[in-house]
């Protein structure tokens, strides 16, 4: 009588512990034949979070050049026919990054911010530009820095561009951004923490 219950046949069974032997006789001995590597040992004062212990990451692809990367970011400021043609011939330019020294970095759409080119960053956000605090504010995007800044109480201390203030970005932007400007406000008299 047969059992219709049965997860596997007998058949099933030993051709499938068969293949199971096989392999593991055959995968063991393959893996003995490989070269023993053991990961880097830590040393007494590296741990995984450790200072020290920071990997290494492939390049991918070639940086672009620092020339062109700044042209893009200078032309954002002031300048929208360029930057449109910029991004025509090359898009992936949309969030390079100038690095103006001393951890002064700046990208296209901060400098269309700060100087409240509202025209030029719209355009830049519609082209996959990386939205920021300072453009938000800008822009008068009241319902992303009230939570932003509730969540997180020192971002209206936090420096833009070339030291450029959040509730500067917030003139800038001219009445669009009123309603952002007087909730920045009250935080301009209160003293900068960790100072």
């Amino acid at each position: 009588m047969k059992n219709i219950d049965a997860l596997c046949t007998r058949k099933q069974f030993l051709i499938g512990s068969g293949a199971a032997t096989v392999g593991l006789f055959f995968g063991r001995g393959l893996l003995q034949a490989q070269p023993r590597t053991s990961p880097p040992a830590l040393t007494p004062l590296t741990t995984p979070e450790s200072a020290d212990n920071v990997p290494d990451f492939p390049e991918h692809d070639p940086p672009f050049d620092r020339t062109r990367v700044k042209r893009f970011v200078i032309a954002a400021h002031v300048n929208f026919a360029a930057v449109k043609a910029m991004l025509a011939e090359e898009p992936k330019l949309i969030n390079g990054t100038i690095d103006w020294g001393n951890g002064d970095f700046e990208s296209a759409l901060g400098g269309a911010s700060h100087m409240g080119r509202r025209d030029i960053a719209e355009y830049l956000l519609e082209h996959n530009a990386r939205l920021d605090i300072f453009a938000a504010t800008m822009l008068g995007k009241f319902d992303i820095v009230k939570p932003a800044v509730a969540a997180f109480p020192n971002i209206v201390h936090v420096p833009g561009p070339h030291g450029i203030p959040l509730i500067v970005h917030a003139e800038k932007g001219g009445p669009a951004a009123k309603e952002v400007l007087e909730f920045l406000r009250q935080f301009a008299g209160q003293p900068v923490p960790g100072r």
